[in-house]
């Protein structure tokens, strides 16, 4: 072949693509070699800056594309680790920038408090980081243990699942951010995308996420590879959203109340009367809108109450009648016969009469309770905080569907929204998030909230003290919600439940059987070689 054949040949319009991949994947292959050179702290200060980029995919933000570079960059400095133990250092520091990015917020609950726990403002996210991270430093070091190249990408993603499963459990549990919460995009590409959580739960959707994230370490495959997979994602999340929805006889109309009251004020026991009238208003005002004979229900936020409704039948009768004898469930503290506090959801009828109460089972470390594993002898939760409830249960109101409540917090555990009680028909979510400022920290607790309506096929009633108070259906479809430090009421008509998903049957035994599934196959490569 002559040069200008060999040019012609090279210009083909086939080749064309190619060339242009070549071109756009030259910078990331130099980068990549320089990469590899690295070694220690220069190593460890790229983890953590990966870290930092992936914290960025994650909502409010969305940027899915920096998991791109995070996630390959992450996997050379894997394999340039000279031992399991540098793997999980390297890892250690990727997953402390993810999650001092993605937790940042938290200062701002201390700074409502700074009087008191001002040492605790430079000290409290990059501890919680550090503490995180040691999940992200064992699915690394785990990683390790595997041959190079797709073996290790598969353990990657497999230990990575199973730390996440971990963390939902170690010391009481803090689940917050998993990987698989990047695709709650806003809109229907959003909606489209969180989908497959119905089969696999969030958990089920990050171990997708990792190996995609991966797929430009394969070079012309991986791409191809990523395209087809996301293709096939959007096909499985747009066929379940075009599936039947059960018809339903006259919905029932939840009023969302959205009292808009600051931190600062909300214990302020001089604003007490004034903060109780606000609700009570809203709620009258609100009840009163609704065409006659209509069935609803008043949802208060988490601790909107600022009066001990158990005893205080005064209370209860001033909210049953703002509510016009519409059933109301309200948020407020109440004392056990041990003296402790519980964080509880009280439902009212009948002219004030509790029907039935739900106290919050999964408290925050050290912002609700002290654990007794802490080990420094500190009190940082005066008398030990509040105690937990049993369990997730079916709160049952007479003219209402059985609901699933969940108190704050709660709202991030996947599959542990539903217990032996039974399936409920909805799941209401009430919730105080003025903790945590205008920040990320709402945005992020209201796209875990919206995952659990997907994972169980149920609709999902928020009611946010400041906001975001929002109403999903069971496709995690937004149907309305009223934005940050808005007073007001959202009324929605409550959506039927779908058929029980398969997350909702089967729970975390799937992304646990997935996870060691891969972990098993990367390994076992590993032990085959050895043997020969």
């Amino acid at each position: 072949m002559n040069a200008s054949s060999a040019t012609r040949s090279s210009n083909r319009p086939g080749r064309r693509p190619v060339r242009l991949l070549a071109r756009l994947l030259a910078p990331a292959r130099t980068a990549a070699a320089r990469l590899r050179t690295l070694r220690g702290w220069r190593a460890d200060g790229v983890a953590l800056l990966f870290g930092v980029l992936a914290a960025f995919a994650l909502p409010p933000y969305g940027a899915l594309l920096l998991l791109l570079l995070a996630f390959p960059g992450l996997m050379v400095l894997l394999d340039t680790s000279p031992r399991v133990l540098v793997a999980a250092r390297r890892g250690w520091w990727f997953g402390f920038g993810l999650h001092l990015v993605g937790l940042y917020w938290i200062t701002d609950a201390i700074m409502l408090e700074a009087a008191r726990f001002w040492w605790l403002v430079p000290l409290a996210v990059p501890a919680l980081a550090a503490v995180l991270a040691l999940f992200v430093a064992l699915a690394t070091g785990v990683a390790r243990l595997a041959r190079p190249g797709w073996r290790r990408t598969l353990a990657l993603a497999g230990a990575w699942v199973l730390a996440d499963l971990a963390r939902q459990f170690v010391a009481t549990g803090f689940p917050w951010n998993p990987l698989g919460s990047v695709w709650e995009l806003p809109g229907h590409a959003g909606d489209v995308m969180i989908q497959p959580a119905a089969y696999v739960g969030v958990h089920g959707l990050t171990l997708v996420t990792v190996l995609l994230a991966c797929a430009p370490l394969f070079g012309r495959i991986g791409w191809a590879t990523l395209a087809g997979v996301l293709v096939a994602w959007f096909g499985v999340g747009a066929l379940r959203l075009t599936g039947p929805v059960p018809s339903t006889g006259v919905p029932v109309q939840v009023l969302l109340v959205q009292g808009n009251v600051p931190q600062g004020a909300k214990w302020d026991m001089a604003k007490r009367i004034e903060i109780f009238r606000r609700y009570l208003r809203l709620t009258d005002d609100a009840v009163r809108a609704l065409p006659a004979a209509t069935p609803a229900v008043v949802v208060w936020p988490e601790t909107a109450s600022p009066f001990l409704l158990d005893g205080d039948s005064e209370a209860r009768e001033a909210i049953e009648s703002a509510a016009h004898g519409v059933p109301a469930l309200v948020g407020a503290v109440r004392f056990g016969a041990d003296g402790r506090p519980r964080n509880t959801l009280f439902a009212l009828s009948d002219g004030g009469t509790i029907v039935g109460r739900y106290d919050k089972w999964h408290l925050v470390p050290f912002g609700e309770f002290q654990p007794s594993w802490f080990p420094l002898g500190i009190q940082v939760v005066p008398g030990g905080g509040f105690a937990a409830g049993s369990g997730p249960t079916v709160l049952r109101v007479p003219s209402l569907p059985p609901a699933g409540p969940l108190i704050c917090y709660e709202a991030i555990f996947s599959g542990q929204v539903t217990g032996p009680a039974g399936r409920p028909d909805w799941l209401v979510n009430i919730t105080n998030d003025a903790w945590f400022g205008d920040s990320s920290g709402p945005r992020q607790h209201l796209a875990a909230a919206r995952m659990r309506a997907v994972e169980e096929g149920l609709p999902l009633m928020r009611a946010a003290n400041t906001g975001i108070s929002a109403a999903f259906d069971g496709f995690g479809r937004e149907l309305a919600r009223l934005h940050m430090n808005v007073t007001g009421v959202l009324t929605v008509s409550l959506p039927p439940p779908l058929p029980a998903t398969l997350y909702s049957r089967a729970g975390l035994f799937i992304p646990l059987g997935l996870a060691g599934v891969l972990l098993a196959i990367s390994l076992a490569g590993r032990r085959a070689s050895r043997r020969g």
